[in-house]
């Protein structure tokens, strides 16, 4: 299927249809999209003189909204260069081009009659054996298709992408009744594979299964609130991070949804089931109907359950009273079962600490929890054949830390459900005739295997073989050597993988040290190192907090040796006999991305965001980043005679303003990656890519890159960039402290004060990043800006 699907067309450009051209094109398929025939022109064509027969007019809207690719945020494309992937047209002219595509994906309005009659269009230009799908978010597949060919029916099926479609990482795929079970299987693993999805098997039912279970969760939620009384920001303070869910909780979550669309989905459930029950829980709240009515959508109509005003004092965001339909400054929430869910540690933990103590909050965290633990319970069967469907597509659909099932698990199945039957709720047979067959957790561990709950008993949970985990690693005693701050671990085949595991991953001496032991251990008894994690991020950078204390203390001795350990750690990673593979993934900033510039290969994910950001805290990269960014200069050019001023001053830039990716792709825009490295969409995948990268290296006989002398720029090429810094200044965009950081910076990058083409070794040049980070260490103003970036998280300008 890798192989196959090469070119894709999508049918609708609105949000939607252009974001999944856009993930199509982030990994690399050629994509036709198309929409409907503009039928008036605007005021810049008639301008133009042009006609409603030119084609740039007929093509209008695709074209827009590709060009709106470039000005959405967050951004849909991992590289703006991947836009020339896709190609706009339009339904009249160019709706025969798809009998050259692999793979046509419908994003039409959620409408039956419209999808069935654009379906008929579509087959009538269809290449038998091409892969057809829609994007819809709960209209049933099988009425789609009615009238169509069998042949036809058995290559179509839904795809539903969670918006946005770059950064949501779920993908329903629902069959239809006859689509093709080999199809299915191919798609699946070609969506986890290329296009970086966790794939959900939905049943073909009213909004499939994120979408109706989390409809049914908010609107429970919503009318616990206008029962009980409860604030708008009282529900959001329950039912967000203090139950392992994102911070955007309810409200907010209802916000950046939009008002009408939730109401849409809703409307979609009460419409199709014929439960009475269930049709009274998915019938639209007064409430909601009400804000509607008024235009208060949410985010995009600049208000809903939220409204952000600006007064004398900056920004201040409001919250509503349903009951006044005003709206009024929000209140703090306090109470002793959030302070315990705060000081849990996880989200099973979180969610049992808030549970545990006896409020309203908790009250409130316990009667929407049981509803619609309840409620998932019954549609399993109904809506997806095995419950690590529904936990997974909760996860990953509306970023919940734990599924309803796991959750159980956590909160303790056999107590929860005696609870839940004295307040007198129905819980599903199923379930009670689980526990009376003596099971106590709908999954269980054995021998490192995870089993789920099924008919007639556990049944292993089957996960792709490239999802290596290294938790279920270490609960099979694979770590080979540990400390406080990392931890060797054998992933098999003769690779070992150096996972942090230290507060935020920082850096300290208690990874540096794991790292020095990594590589005794490999050298004697692995093939080659893989540096990776999977942790929320990588790693932030150093342990800045060490580095102040010593500071503040003028330690500069203990400084001194912090950065040398750094550099030579680094330096001996680089020289290491074996072969090693980095794999970073989200955050990865400053002596992170000095740990992984080592390696001899990096296998970022797509979603990484590097950079080299220590003039945020006053300083420069000292763990060999400068040394690094200064010998790929020398590298991009192959004459001794060729200008590396250019390479150099790009490098500066993106050094002195703190540059960080958006994305791994970016990452190699701005040449912090190097052409050799890789991005690998699915970041469930690194790990695995990365053992198999270690393992061909290994397999070729592999021997470290030799040290070798190279040329820099000197004080010419230095005097060049301080003068760049210098109009910075002079034009008023940087502080006299940011001038003082950036002459340090080129004097480091541009090999200091030797005339221009001398060669210098590597090691030249960790002496001069550890002259200059030790002389802005003793600068005051950038003490200022440690302190501001570890009690604020975010850097200062002084």
């Amino acid at each position: 299927m890798n192989k196959r699907i090469r070119k894709a067309a999508v049918i609708g450009s609105g949000i939607m249809g252009s974001g999944i051209a856009a993930q199509l094109a982030n990994a690399g398929i050629s994509c036709l999209l198309l929409d409907i025939v503009p039928q008036r022109l605007t005021d810049a064509e008639m301008a133009a003189g042009l006609t409603l027969d030119h084609p740039s007019v007929r093509n209008r809207l695709a074209t827009a909204a590709i060009a709106g690719l470039f000005k959405t945020k967050p951004a849909p494309l991992y590289d703006n260069a991947f836009a020339e992937r896709i190609t706009p047209g339009n339904l009249e002219d160019h709706l025969a081009l798809i009998a050259d595509v692999d793979w046509v994906i419908e994003v039409v309005v959620e409408n039956l009659e419209v999808k069935q009659k654009l379906l008929t269009q579509v087959e009538r230009h269809w290449k038998p054996g091409t892969i057809v799908s829609s994007n819809t978010s709960g209209i049933s597949i099988n009425a789609m298709t009615e009238g169509r060919s069998e042949e036809f029916r058995s290559h179509f099926l839904g795809t539903h992408f969670f918006n946005p479609p770059r950064y949501m990482k779920l993908l329903e795929i629902i069959p239809g009744q006859m689509t093709d079970p080999e199809l299915i299987q191919d798609l699946s693993r070609f969506c986890e594979r290329t296009l970086g999805k966790t794939v959900v098997l939905a049943k073909d039912t009213p909004n499939f299964i994120a979408n109706r279970i989390g409809t049914y969760g908010l609107l429970v939620t919503l009318r616990e609130m206008e029962e009980k009384g409860y604030t708008v920001e009282e529900v959001d303070a329950v039912t967000g991070p203090a139950m392992g869910r994102p911070k955007s909780a309810t409200f907010r979550t209802l916000d950046l949804v939009g008002l009408d669309t939730f109401l849409h989905v809703a409307d979609n459930v009460y419409a199709n089931v014929k439960d009475e029950a269930e049709k009274v829980v998915f019938a639209a709240p007064e409430s909601l109907k009400q804000m509607v009515s008024r235009g208060w959508l949410g985010e995009k109509s600049g208000q809903g359950f939220y409204r952000k005003i600006k007064g004398e004092r900056g920004s201040e965001i409001l919250s509503l009273n349903l009951q006044t339909m005003d709206y009024g400054p929000q209140r703090k929430v306090a109470s002793a079962s959030l302070e315990a869910a705060k000081l849990a540690k996880g989200a099973a933990a979180k969610t049992k600490a808030l549970l545990g103590a006896q409020d309203r909050y908790s009250q409130l965290a316990w009667d929407v929890l049981k509803q619609v633990l309840i409620y998932s319970a019954a549609k399993m069967g109904e809506i997806a054949d095995s419950i690590r469907e529904i936990d997974e597509a909760m996860k990953w659909g509306f970023n919940w830390e734990l599924g309803p099932f796991e959750t159980w698990d956590a909160i303790g199945l056999v107590r929860s459900v005696e609870k839940m039957e004295a307040e007198g709720l129905t819980v599903p047979a199923w379930v009670k005739n689980w526990i009376a067959e003596g099971n106590t957790s709908f999954y269980k561990k054995d021998g490192g295997s995870l089993f789920q709950a099924a008919v007639g008993g556990y049944t292993p949970v089957q996960l792709p073989q490239e999802q290596i985990s290294l938790r279920d690693l270490k609960s099979q005693n694979k770590v080979v050597r540990s400390n406080s701050g990392a931890s060797l671990i054998d992933l098999g085949d003769g690779v070992a993988c150096l996972e942090f595991h230290s507060p935020n991953n920082a850096i300290g001496a208690d990874i540096l040290q794991m790292i020095s032991h990594s590589m005794d251990e490999v050298r004697d008894n692995f093939q080659g190192l893989v540096i990776a994690n999977q942790g929320r991020n990588f790693c932030v950078g150093a342990n800045l907090m060490l580095l102040l204390m010593e500071a503040q203390d003028e330690e500069w001795d203990e400084v001194d040796d912090i950065i040398r350990l750094f550099q030579n750690t680094m330096y001996r990673l680089k020289r290491f006999e074996k072969p090693v593979i980095a794999a970073p993934h989200r955050m990865t900033l400053g002596g992170g991305v000095e740990a992984c510039m080592p390696a001899d290969q990096v296998i970022a994910t797509a979603e990484t965001y590097y950079g080299l950001v220590e003039v945020g805290v006053g300083l420069i990269p000292a763990g060999g980043g400068c040394k690094e960014l200064a010998l790929r200069a020398s590298h991009q050019v192959s004459l001794a005679e060729a200008d590396l001023q250019p390479y150099l001053n790009h490098y500066f830039q993106t050094v002195g303003t703190a540059t960080v990716s958006t994305s791994g792709h970016d990452a190699k825009r701005l040449g912090l990656l190097k052409p050799s490295d890789r991005v690998v969409l699915n970041p469930d995948h690194t790990i695995y890519e990365a053992k198999k990268a270690v393992l061909k290296l290994a397999g070729s006989g592999y021997e470290p890159i030799p040290e070798t002398k190279f040329r820099v720029v000197g004080s010419e090429g230095k005097a060049v960039l301080q003068l760049g810094a210098l109009g910075m200044h002079e034009g008023g965009y940087i502080s006299d402290h940011d001038l003082l950081i950036a002459n340090k910076l080129a004097h480091v990058l541009a090999g200091g004060d030797v005339p221009a083409g001398t060669y210098v070794t590597e090691q030249y040049m960790l002496d001069l990043e550890r002259e200059a980070f030790l002389s802005l260490c003793g600068e005051p103003k950038t003490r200022q800006r440690m302190q501001h970036m570890l009690r604020k998280g975010k850097p200062l300008r002084n």
